[in-house]
């Protein structure tokens, strides 16, 4: 078993193993001394992992109860997350029992959020099922829901105990899912890594399974050197949001039923990287993205996309972070106010 240790706020293990899924119970265990264990998860990921988690953590001793509710980025919004907070109350939750999070980004930020702020705080156990959750959104205690007025505007800081990735459970997903995580995935690689970046170009979405427990553990420990430098987000963990002041924009304009975040980013990377990057790095970074069966623009206006960059958490009063690579591997923070960047990308007249 892989075993990467974040040293945060918190400390806490990050489990890499095919197969880890039945042993859930028992590395939970390890981690808290909690009576009962509430599993939060989607009813896509209950059908497929459910019986087999709650069999597990049963068999290590915890009391055990489930909600469940409908999969998709609609649901993570606050009509869900009070659900939650009442099927708690419900169950009797103390502050020494857990949650588990078991499920894909969605699952994993509402629930890490729910962990953060029902009764001031308790523990929760990360299951990431998806390959984004298990790279990006499952490490590093970033927890939210989304408002009508932009995505992850709601949220908190909260490590979780420990997070155990099976990449058997990515063997099930949907190759448009697989792809999905393959966005982030391409990120690690062009803000720290050529390395990864050169790999992932010798292979493509349906050679991977191939690599798949090297390049998560390479996206993991990058991301694990970002979060022990800067745990919450006011400097060098900016550089993880390469692509995303463009694809939050995208995902916002199509209602989140268009493209998934994974496929937003890559769209964004790239749409800002025909701007910032010499050709060819921009072609390998295209043709990558590509080679993955992700898009590298969107069709929609740049002038209706520009204005709701302004909506997203990265703005600094007047001021828009975005990031840049203009070599692969290199990533920096530049800021501009909103006016200039919204002329530069050809938005609207500064």
């Amino acid at each position: 078993m892989k075993t990467i240790t974040v040293h945060a706020s918190q400390t806490y293990p990050i489990w890499i193993e095919n197969g880890i899924l039945s042993q859930c119970g028992e590395l939970l265990r390890e981690q808290v001394k909690a009576e009962t264990a509430a599993v939060i998860t989607d009813d896509t990921v209950d059908q497929l992992y459910g019986k087999q988690v709650t069999d597990s953590l049963e068999q290590s001793g915890f009391r055990v109860v489930k909600f469940v509710f409908p999969h998709g980025e609609a649901s993570k919004c606050s009509k869900t997350l009070n659900a939650i907070y009442d099927f708690l109350c419900e169950n009797a939750i103390t502050r020494t029992d857990c949650l588990v999070a078991l499920g894909g980004g969605v699952v994993g930020d509402i629930t890490g959020f729910a962990a953060a702020t029902f009764l001031r705080g308790l523990p929760y156990l990360q299951i990431p099922t998806t390959l984004l959750a298990q790279v990006d959104s499952s490490v590093g205690g970033k927890t939210a829901i989304d408002l009508p007025g932009g995505k992850n505007l709601v949220g908190a800081f909260k490590q979780p105990v420990a997070v155990l990735c099976d990449p058997d459970t990515l063997r099930t997903l949907p190759s448009e899912t697989l792809a999905d995580g393959m966005g982030e995935v391409i990120k690690y690689g062009m803000i720290r890594d050529e390395k990864l970046f050169a790999l992932l170009e010798q292979y493509n979405l349906e050679t991977i399974h191939e690599v798949i427990g090297t390049v998560i553990a390479n996206c993991i420990d990058i991301k694990r050197q970002v979060v022990e430098h800067d745990e919450f987000d006011t400097g060098e963990r900016m550089i993880l949001n390469f692509g995303h002041t463009l694809a939050h924009a995208i995902e916002s304009y199509y209602h989140y039923e268009t493209y998934t975040h994974g496929s937003a980013v890559a769209a964004g990377m790239c749409m800002m990287a025909e701007k910032t990057c010499a050709p060819e790095i921009y072609k390998r970074l295209c043709d990558c993205v590509t080679a993955y069966q992700l898009p590298t623009t969107v069709l929609a206006p740049m002038g209706e996309l520009v204005p709701l960059c302004g909506k997203d958490k990265k703005r600094a009063s007047r001021d828009l972070r975005y990031i840049v690579c203009e070599e692969i591997g290199n990533a920096q923070i530049r800021s501009m106010p909103f006016a200039e960047f919204s002329a530069w990308m050809g938005g609207t007249t500064a």
